[in-house]
């Protein structure tokens, strides 16, 4: 057994199911163990951001991580974006990237880089110097890391970079599988002195994130809210958070610095559970970096590295709330629109032909606004475009789809974002998909025109204009589709959207549905 079989054969022991992958040259020895070991599932992917976003999405729906396996320092590169929003979500990950033999990198060969310099942006755990006889226990320690939950936004990648001598090499054998990483308890004191500040008159947020916002942690915190009159609200861009009626009834922080002041308004108490004090997205003069109201003060349950879900469960014991009625998402009855396309009419389209436990992956501020309006049409499961890197939503939807066949898998992209990552058509007819692509078709990086206008320019000029303008030459995404095996239909009206996200949902396999209209990015 050489190094790369030794390697694949100790994560799919681990627990890794799909290899998410662009091989070149110096990963060929791996290839080939992959196909040595077929219960670990390869997908090809056409560019390296579509494995990264892939494996981000299998991450979010199975808890588990996914391996990518790039091509040197430029083949991770061109995933890093990804990378950045798997890192913001916690999305544990494995990184597998080819590396020329020790012994030839010091002759300088054309793709010979730094890797570990650019892994460091989004790596909890690195290393680079394996070698035959240890690759295998390296994968199974990289496997570990990325279930260690880091502080901060460190995230949960791992990233092996794999020389090929470390892969041609023979080795002594599959790696043993490490213990599974436990979250430290939140101290006893602290339960204690956040149900007292419960306890006390004011108007109180639980803001939260990360593995606060699962199910159980949602379960808890909603007794909490019950016995205690708070407000439970997570972040803008969660990770995934399941909703829809009969689930847990959270809201959501808005987007602009200004509508989340507006939304915070007369708070007296913020209570962090694993996230940070809301922060603006970008900076903007004479506004605030941190987004709390005047005299609001914060509080912390829980850090991100600590186990939310046993603090919450806690403190409901703690304040008697174990027995408290949840407040859900109830059904609403919401008919199917009619007339001209615009935001509003595509979100209600999408809302009333909604299906069943549907996983929901936006990248567009259309897919993110339909949020709330979603919430009483059907269960769901809704991903969130983390680290504001576009170009994650197309690919995220492929990895969701691999991950759970039996559901439907519904993607609201923008026509920008979608242009960074559209190869993941591809992938997602070669695997037979069950992906409906709704691609808001405003042929203009819109969300550029609002930031510009909130500069208090009134006039774009015409340089300005054009760098904000994709319609000229426009994209016919209906035949982009066609081209990489997806079908697809334009929508010129809501009555053609709506009809044609039904047929959708009822036939197997990607479908992309191109909506046009006047609409707001």
């Amino acid at each position: 057994m050489n190094g790369a079989t030794a390697l694949i054969e100790t994560l799919a022991e681990c627990g890794v199911d799909f290899c998410f992958a662009n091989p070149g040259t110096s990963e060929m020895h791996l290839v080939q163990a992959l196909d040595a070991v077929p219960r670990m599932k390869s997908v090809l992917a056409l560019f390296e951001g579509v494995c990264t976003g892939a494996a981000d999405g299998v991450a979010r729906m199975t808890g588990k991580p996914a391996a990518t396996l790039l091509h040197l320092g430029p083949g991770m590169a061109n995933g890093i974006a990804n990378l950045h929003n798997a890192r913001r979500a916690n999305s544990p990950m494995i990184n597998i990237i080819g590396n020329h033999p020790h012994y030839h990198l010091g002759f300088d060969a054309p793709l010979t880089s730094d890797i570990e310099t650019l892994a460091r942006n989004f790596s909890c755990w690195i290393k680079s110097s394996s070698t035959d006889a240890s690759l295998a226990q390296d994968g199974a320690d990289a496997y570990t890391a990325t279930l260690r939950q880091s502080s901060g936004s460190t995230g949960q990648i791992a990233t092996l970079i794999m020389g090929a001598d470390a892969a041609w090499g023979s080795s002594p054998g599959i790696g043993t599988p490490n213990p599974v990483p436990m979250r430290s308890k939140v101290g006893e004191a602290t339960i204690e002195s956040i149900a007292e500040l419960l306890g006390k008159a004011g108007n109180t947020i639980l803001l939260l994130e990360h593995q606060a916002i699962e199910a159980d942690a949602l379960t808890a915190a909603g007794k909490i809210a019950s016995q205690s009159g708070c407000r439970l609200m997570t972040g803008t861009f969660p990770s995934r958070i399941d909703g829809g009626p009969g689930r847990v009834a959270v809201e959501r922080l808005p987007y602009f610095p200004e509508q989340v002041l507006k939304t915070l308004a007369g708070t007296d108490n913020i209570i962090l559970v694993g996230g940070q004090i809301p922060a603006s997205f970008f900076a903007y003069q004479d506004l605030p970096g941190q987004l709390l109201p005047k005299g609001c003060e914060v509080s912390r349950l829980s850090f991100i590295e600590e186990d939310a879900i046993d603090a919450l469960n806690r403190l409901a014991q703690r304040l008697d709330a174990e027995n408290a009625a949840v407040t859900c998402f109830e059904k609403v009855d919401i008919p199917p629109p009619s007339g001209e396309l615009d935001t509003r009419t595509i979100i209600q389209a999408l809302a009333a032909t909604m299906p069943e436990d549907v996983i929901v992956a936006t990248d567009s501020g259309g897919g993110n606004a339909a949020y709330p309006f979603c919430q009483g049409a059907a269960t769901n499961s809704w991903l969130s475009l983390t680290g504001g890197a576009i170009g994650q939503g197309g690919p995220c939807a492929t990895g969701a789809a691999l991950a759970c066949p039996d559901r439907r898998v519904l993607a609201m992209l923008g026509d920008g974002g979608a242009a960074y990552t559209n190869q993941c058509f591809w992938t997602q007819a070669r695997e037979g998909l069950n992906v409906t692509t709704v691609i808001f078709a405003n042929r203009s990086y819109n969300i550029l025109n609002v930031e510009y206008a909130r500069l208090g320019v009134s006039e774009v000029g015409d340089i300005a204009a054009s760098l904000f303008d994709i319609g000229n030459p426009e994209i016919n995404w209906v035949d982009m589709a066609k081209s990489f095996g997806v079908p697809g239909a334009s929508a010129d009206s809501a009555e053609e959207l709506s009809k044609l996200l039904q047929q959708s949902y009822e036939t197997p396999g990607p479908f992309l549905i191109q909506a046009n209209g006047e609409l707001q990015r």
